[in-house]
C-alpha cells in the first residue's frame, strides 16, 4: 500500500472502476448550502437511475475520529448522496463506529475491501437493486392488467411469456436471502426457471448481483416504455 495520500486516492478509485463503477478523484460537488471537495466521488449509471457514493479517504498514521464521520454524514446529506464511505487503513475510533451505526455511511479500509473480495461493495449494491425493485413493483402494479399485456409486461391468461410479477417475487426472494450474507445458498424458486441461464447456486454477492441486475434493468426499460406511451395517450 502506497504511503502517499494522493496515490492511495487514486488506487481506491481504481478500485471501484474495476467493479464497473465509475470513479473520479479531486472532485468538487454543489450541495444544497454549499460545496464540497470530495476525494472519490463514485457513480453507477442505469436505465432511469443513478447512485452517487462519496468516498473520503483517511490514509494516516491514528484511528478516524467521530467528529470526521459525522462531516461525512454532513455532506451526504446536503448533496443527497446515497452513501458515504471512509477508508482509512489504521481503523476508527469507537465513538466513530457508534455514529456510522444506522445511517448510510460506512466505515472500511481499501485492505479490507480487497480482501474481501468485492463483496463488501456489492452487499451495498443489493441494497440498491432492493429499492429499485421496489420502484418497479410500485409502477408495475399501478397499471391494468390489459395494458400489461398490451405491452408486453405479462402474458395473457393460459399463455406464456414475459412477466415482470414474476421478476419482481424472484428478486425481492433472492436479495433477502442475500442480505443474509450466507454464501453459497441454492435459488430454489418457482420462477428461477423461467429465467434462461440463471444459476441454481449464488456462489457470493458479487454472482447474485451479477445475474439480478440485467433482469432488473430489462424490467425497468419496458415499463419506461410503457409509461412513454400511456402519457402520449394522454
Amino acid at each position: 500500500m502506497t504511503e502517499d495520500w494522493y496515490e492511495y486516492q487514486e488506487e481506491a478509485a481504481e478500485f471501484f472502476r474495476s467493479l464497473g463503477l465509475e470513479a473520479k478523484t479531486n472532485t468538487i460537488v454543489r450541495g444544497v448550502r454549499t460545496t464540497h471537495d470530495i476525494d472519490v466521488l463514485v457513480k453507477s449509471q442505469y436505465a432511469g437511475f443513478e447512485v452517487t457514493w462519496i468516498v473520503e479517504c483517511k490514509y494516516w498514521n491514528s484511528r478516524v475520529s467521530k467528529l470526521h464521520v459525522l462531516g461525512l454524514r454532513e455532506i451526504v446529506s446536503d448533496t443527497g448522496a446515497d452513501r458515504g464511505i471512509m477508508l482509512a487503513e489504521k481503523g476508527f475510533q469507537s465513538g466513530a463506529a457508534e455514529a456510522a451505526t444506522l445511517t448510510n455511511v460506512h466505515l472500511t479500509s481499501l485492505a479490507d475491501v480487497r480482501y474481501a473480495a468485492s463483496d463488501e461493495v456489492f452487499g451495498m449494491r443489493l441494497s440498491e437493486l432492493y429499492d429499485r425493485i421496489e420502484k418497479c413493483r410500485d409502477r408495475y402494479w399501478s397499471i391494468t392488467k390489459e395494458t400489461r399485456i398490451e405491452h408486453g409486461l405479462r402474458p395473457d391468461v393460459f399463455e406464456n411469456g414475459y412477466s415482470g410479477a414474476n421478476i419482481i417475487t424472484l428478486a425481492e426472494d433472492l436479495l433477502r436471502k442475500g442480505f443474509r450474507g450466507v454464501y453459497p445458498f441454492e435459488t430454489n424458486h418457482l420462477y428461477r426457471h423461467a429465467v434462461n441461464a440463471f444459476p441454481a447456486v449464488i456462489e457470493s454477492a458479487g454472482v447474485l448481483f451479477a445475474h439480478l441486475e440485467p433482469l432488473i434493468r430489462e424490467l425497468e426499460q419496458r415499463l419506461d416504455d410503457c409509461f412513454v406511451v400511456l402519457v402520449d395517450k394522454k
